[in-house]
């Protein structure tokens, strides 16, 4: 949320001329760059420090210095995207009134003290009025105006707490004709604030799309849009809200950055009774949502990860184990090929962070993590891989989940503060093994949206659906062979709102009433004759094809024990028995996308012998590169691995690389490589070389340190990047 202050701060921490402009060394055209598989954003001009060589550099920020700092990336060889925010930014000249000669300091997003919410100073988050899409505009033209091919707007967001300004208080009374309702005031004044919050953005986006759009027009260019944006779950937990998965219905709205990394995924959850930080498996459900929003969308979306975060009091082991984390559950996503691999890399490379050995002190990035990182960079490059393979626990299982679990997060009677109606339904399977997938419930009623699932998971409690027809998606697939298991005991204080299935001819207590009166099913509320007892619900109602089973409790109260956990997973293995799904737990993930591995160890799963794979690996999160023959899946393993034995060819070849390495010539006993990477960081190249080198040159020079393995017929070759183009070149 803090991204821009802290890069900031890493740029200052850095004070070094490495960050000074260098004059442009061409790199050798990449032919795949105009994919754009790999991105980061940075606030500053070009610097080697920054100089990741990804498809993309996406400049952040609409200031007037803006086509200058972009020039200086373009210069370099980078395809240039601009990034700003949406709901703040150093916008005072709207909020003083210097745009349009009005003053908008009565649309700063206000609590229910009167304070107005901050980003820091007066750069506050805004509660968006009509003519604050248009100021945007005048940025996003000077990023047209200097050639941006996309256009990034980042965190459109609203903060539950908010809704108390005058601003707002207008928006209130033109959007529902009504006076304004305090948001605490009843569950119904609060749920039509979050509505509201969510509408006032995207309202605010679409004159954005507009814009460009209309350039796009007359210019005959084709400038694309995206919303780099926290995952619904992570806005939920942090009590905002955020358009989301509507802005994929927005025209114009080309796809999301999926802002997922350890800032997010580390906050607490509740399983078995215990609350605590379970960074991989959340970050496997937030890219899973976010993956989610696009999916039969034809949108795209980029996943982003961080090797810090934004908070900078964590040392770099901390920020190496979560990294690694975050980044295998991203790769668990094989849809998706496109990544921004740093949000600000000054503050990676150039970073001093607290120091485990030294108390008081910080330190800068250890040469080894530097290497890793670079790697792995490189690496996500070829993710587009068409050959997946899983090897877990049952898959075709999804959890449904909507935008508006971002609306019921605030007083008078906010939903579990640790979103266990959602992580109560969802860890219990994935900690099994299984590839437990979020489904976006806006997105029913999209084509073979529910295609790949025989088994969902829904709840009405923490969230409620936003229209009718999803419902009948919903009835139609189960009726075709799914089953759907309901876990809700009609509780929920915001069954009460005032919405469609209480209004317009229906008079409904609560949306599950009109989802069975959909499947023809008995309506009654739990606890009711025919509705059953609270606990109750081991047995199947055959609906169609498919079926559904009731649990009729707050699935919240699951998360909170052992016997919750367990008595969840047996109720999905009768749905899956049900759906003809073979049921399988395992204590690992693993997943195959071509030459690749992806896997993670789970703890708190279930006992069975630990998963050993045996051949010939390389573990891209380690920095020698060396060959492993066995690789065991133990509690936390968290592993990025290249198979060799799946490497197609026989040619000289790079597997992995610390830096950019572009094979630019290719003979019978000769290969020549244009490498580049961040100055002063350590380089490994692994080549496949079938005979020894009798010479290796860096830049016309004898490089002496290299190895050669006969038996595997690998060459490593080492030295210090720099952050303009050498060749590399090898004779045979």
């Amino acid at each position: 949320m803090h991204r821009l202050k802290y890069c900031l701060s890493a740029v200052l921490l850095t004070a070094s001329p490495l960050l000074g402009a260098e004059a442009p060394v061409s790199f050798p055209t990449d032919p795949q760059q105009k994919l754009e598989r790999t991105s980061f954003q940075t606030g500053g001009p070009w610097s080697a420090i920054a100089n990741l060589r990804s498809d993309v550099a996406m400049a952040y920020g609409i200031d007037s210095g803006l086509p200058q700092r972009m020039q200086t990336w373009r210069d370099h060889g980078y395809r240039m995207h601009v990034m700003t925010g949406v709901s703040w930014g150093s916008y005072q000249d709207y909020l003083y009134g210097r745009f349009d000669g009005v003053n908008h300091e009565d649309e700063a997003q206000t609590d229910r003290e009167g304070k107005k919410i901050s980003h820091g100073g007066d750069i506050y988050y805004m509660c968006p009025g009509t003519n604050y899409g248009k100021f945007l505009c005048v940025g996003i033209q000077r990023a047209l105006d200097a050639g941006a091919e996309a256009i990034h707007l980042e965190e459109p967001e609203f903060w539950v707490r908010g809704g108390y300004s005058e601003g707002f208080k207008r928006e209130w009374s033109a959007y529902y004709h009504e006076d304004w309702q305090p948001p605490h005031s009843s569950v119904d004044a609060q749920w039509r604030t979050s509505k509201l919050k969510y509408y006032l953005y995207r309202r605010a986006l679409q004159q954005v799309f507009d814009h460009v759009q209309d350039y796009n027009h007359r210019t005959g260019r084709q400038v694309r849009c995206y919303v780099p944006t926290h995952s619904l779950l992570n806005y939920a937990h942090w009590r905002i809200v955020s358009p989301e998965s509507s802005l994929a219905r927005l025209k114009g709205c080309d796809g999301y950055i999926a802002q997922v990394w350890t800032g997010t995924s580390r906050t607490p959850n509740m399983f078995r009774g215990e609350r605590r930080e379970r960074t991989f498996e959340t970050a496997f459900l937030e890219y899973g949502a976010m993956m989610n929003l696009v999916r039969g969308t034809g949108r795209r979306v980029w996943f982003l990860n961080d090797p810090v975060e934004d908070n900078p009091d964590h040392d770099w082991t901390d920020y190496r184990v979560n990294w690694e984390s975050t980044m295998v559950a991203s790769l668990l996503q094989p849809d998706v090929w496109q990544f921004e691999v740093a949000p600000w890399p000054e503050r990676v490379f150039g970073g001093r962070y607290p120091s485990r050995s030294k108390p008081g002190e910080r330190e800068p990035m250890p040469p080894e993590y530097a290497t890793e990182v670079q790697t792995v960079i490189n690496a996500l490059n070829d993710m587009n891989q068409r050959r997946v393979e899983w090897d877990c626990g049952t898959t075709g299982i999804g959890l449904v989940i909507s935008d508006s679990l971002m609306f019921q997060r605030g007083e008078p009677e906010p939903s579990d503060p640790h979103l266990s109606n959602v992580y109560g339904l969802a860890l219990p399977l994935l900690k099994r093994g299984m590839p437990i997938t979020p489904v976006q419930l806006e997105n029913l009623t999209l084509p073979d949206y529910l295609k790949e699932f025989r088994v969902l998971l829904l709840t009405y409690h923490g969230m409620k659906p936003l229209s009718a027809e999803v419902h009948q998606a919903l009835a139609a697939w189960v009726k075709g062979g799914g089953v759907l298991v309901v876990c809700d005991d009609d509780t929920d204080p915001y069954n009460a709102v005032r919405e469609w299935w209480n209004s317009d001819g229906r008079q409904y207590r609560t949306p599950r009433e009109d989802l069975f009166v959909q499947l023809g099913m008995r309506s009654e509320p739990a606890g009711t004759k025919g509705g059953g007892a609270p606990g109750a619900g081991k047995s199947l109602t055959k609906v169609g094809k498919g079926g559904v089973i009731w649990m009729h409790e707050n699935p919240a109260g699951l998360a909170k024990t052992t016997e919750g956990d367990t008595r969840l997973a047996a109720t999905v293995k009768r749905a899956a028995a049900r759906a003809g799904l073979k049921w399988r737990e395992t204590n690992y993930l693993l997943l195959r996308r071509g030459p690749y591995v992806l896997a993670a160890g789970l703890d708190e799963s279930v006992a069975g012998e630990i998963k050993t794979l045996r051949g010939r690996f390389v573990n891209l999160f380690d920095p020698e590169l060396r060959v492993q023959r066995t690789v065991s899946l133990v509690p936390g393993a968290r592993l990025f691995l290249l198979d060799l034995d799946a490497m197609r060819g026989s040619q000289s070849q790079v597997l992995a690389s610390a830096c950019k390495a572009l094979p630019t010539k290719q003979g019978e006993h000769s290969l020549s490589i244009a490498v580049e990477g961040v100055i002063n960081t350590p380089a490994v190249v692994l080549l496949r070389a079938a005979t020894a080198p009798r010479s290796v040159k860096l830049a016309g020079q004898a490089l002496e340190n290299f190895q050669y393995d006969r038996e595997d017929k690998l060459l490593w070759l080492r030295f210090t990047n720099e952050a303009k183009a050498r060749e590399l070149a090898v004779e045979f």
